[in-house]
């Protein structure tokens, strides 16, 4: 595989580092923090057809979010109806 050598200021290196997964190496955090994100869009519609078991899962798991998340994931479902 060929390699670059990129330089970056200490500032640089230590927030790419607290990003970095203990399982992965510089250039896969790169890689993951670096590509495209999907739109919030792409998904809608997206839970229209789970059956009841995984509608059941999905209530199940929202249930568990903390309250921070919880919060967010009601705004999201009042701006794009709900999912």
């Amino acid at each position: 595989m060929a390699t670059k050598t990129v330089a970056l200021d200490t500032e640089a290196y230590e927030l790419l580092k607290r990003q970095k997964r203990s399982d992965e190496s510089f250039s896969d955090a790169v890689k993951r923090l670096a590509r495209p994100r999907r739109p919030i869009t792409s998904f809608g519609g997206m839970w229209k057809d789970l059956t009841p078991k995984e509608r059941r899962e999905l209530d199940r798991a929202y249930s568990d979010l903390g309250d921070g998340d919880r919060r967010r994931t009601e705004r999201i479902r009042r701006t794009w109806g709900n999912l």
